[in-house]
């Protein structure tokens, strides 16, 4: 696997994306991989549209996971010069006052545009070293893969289940810490349940704790695709220092809300073939912190 990744990472660009639009037509026409999961989850979440623009819309999704997948895999060999042509920061000084006064930012993205370039590119931009977490890749040639894409511009990795830990151990430091916060979280884990998408919907809240911890300010990456191979980023402040302790959760709160407007904005932009939904709200709903609809 690792081999194979690696030869693919010597292609151009527009080969791989030569590449990816035959796989969208294998997966999106032959195979119909996950097809149900993306357009049951886009029907739920946008129940006012019709069967032919669910369509439009899960089409142009998996083409453009098909452009994630050939640009992260070019990206593994990218220079800095390449990905500073590729990706802006509108307002990378957002960070600087606190950097400068010694706090840690907590960057939190999603699975939304490039999510890879977002995060391995940052440091690029940014006056502090940035930490991604990641969740380490059951095979072991991607892996490596994978950890070497995310890196080798600059920028380290935790694996998941070590950050809150090394982020208290690094607390006397300054990094930029950045994570993928849309996931869903164990059925068992505490959470937070908001109204995301037209449906009640769990999402982690170790970032927000994790926040009030280290004393951190907490910024939303707000992505926007400007062509192929080309994207804006932008931070959004949803946390700042010193937190409410009666505000329990209400920077995943604020990220949800933004996450959601840039869904709705772009719904093609969003990973729909991930099962997000994939279970509900106890009616009690002892699972959950306190929930705000908004």
């Amino acid at each position: 696997m690792l081999f194979f990744l690696q030869t693919l990472s010597r292609l151009p660009l527009w080969a791989l994306y030569g590449i990816a639009d035959v796989l969208f037509i294998v997966a999106f026409y032959l195979f119909r991989w996950r097809r149900d999961i993306a357009e049951g989850n886009l029907r739920r979440a946008f129940p006012e549209k019709s069967s032919e623009e669910i369509n439009a819309i899960a089409r142009q999704n998996y083409r453009n996971m098909g452009m994630v997948l050939a640009e992260g895999i070019w990206g593994a060999r990218a220079t800095a010069a390449d990905m500073r042509s590729r990706i802006i920061i509108e307002n990378p000084e957002a960070l600087d006052p606190y950097i400068a006064r010694g706090q840690s930012p907590l960057l939190m993205a999603a699975h939304f545009c490039n999510w890879e370039w977002m995060i391995f590119t940052a440091g690029l931009y940014l006056s502090a070293p940035v930490v991604g977490v990641y969740k380490p890749q059951h095979v072991q040639g991607a892996d490596i893969f994978l950890k070497r894409m995310r890196t080798h511009l600059g920028g380290t990795l935790i694996p998941h289940k070590d950050f809150a830990r090394e982020v208290v151990r690094r607390r006397k430091q300054v990094f930029i810490y950045a994570l993928i916060a849309d996931q869903t979280p164990l059925k068992s884990e505490k959470k937070h349940w908001s109204f995301f998408l037209n449906q009640d919907t769990a999402f982690f809240v170790g970032s927000d704790r994790l926040a009030r911890i280290i004393k951190a300010p907490v910024f939303f990456i707000s992505a926007k695709r400007l062509r192929r191979g080309h994207y804006a980023l932008r931070f959004e402040q949803i946390g700042d220092p010193p937190y409410d302790a009666h505000q329990e959760s209400a920077i995943i709160e604020n990220y949800v809300r933004c996450l959601e407007r840039d869904i709705r904005n772009s719904p093609e932009n969003w990973l729909w073939v991930h099962k997000k939904w994939k279970y509900k709200k106890p009616p009690d709903g002892n699972e959950s912190c306190k929930t705000k609809q908004g």
